[in-house]
């Protein structure tokens, strides 16, 4: 029989919280290799998702602790859309899905894991991607570490930025 390990994500099941404060306002200064950060905007980080539901799962984080987009200024909603755009052409890229989910949770009821800083997710999906490990065992088989997703990522961000600026 094989096994399957996945001993990163014990903590996140287990409901502890490895740091004190917001793991979003926690990541506004940090090391950004450390932390998965991908690209710093004026308004917006974006970045892996330390917890995934497929390899390249990333995050578009404001700069702020606010929780709903009605709460964003004229600035951070016109700086989010090319960065959603940004996210999407790097998955489409790097990975070639069969199709992407993007969206954000606006509250602990709509199934928000940290209601109180708004971020967005954004997903490659690929046909029959949710299997029996998914439904029946609860767990998700991730075909990538988060070191390896970053190295693969990192640079075609830098890249389409670079054509954008």
């Amino acid at each position: 029989m094989d096994r399957l390990c996945t001993p990163w994500r014990f903590n996140y099941v287990a409901g502890e919280r490895p740091e004190d404060g917001c793991v979003f306002c926690n990541r506004l200064e940090c090391d950004e290799r450390e932390n998965y950060v991908l690209h710093r905007g004026r308004f917006w980080y974006l970045l892996l998702n330390l917890y995934p539901y497929n390899s390249g799962h990333l995050l578009l984080v404001l700069n702020r602790h606010q929780h709903l987009l009605s709460g964003c200024t004229e600035e951070e909603i016109a700086e989010m859309g090319p960065l959603l755009l940004l996210m999407e052409r790097t998955l489409v890229e790097t990975y070639r899905p069969d199709g992407i989910n993007c969206g954000y949770n606006g509250g602990a009821s709509a199934g928000a894991g940290i209601p109180e800083h708004l971020h967005m997710h954004m997903l490659p999906r690929w046909n029959g991607d949710t299997n029996f490990m998914s439904t029946i065992g609860q767990t998700r088989v991730m075909p990538q570490t988060l070191d390896q997703s970053y190295e693969r990522i990192l640079p075609v961000v830098r890249r389409l930025v670079g054509e954008n600026a």
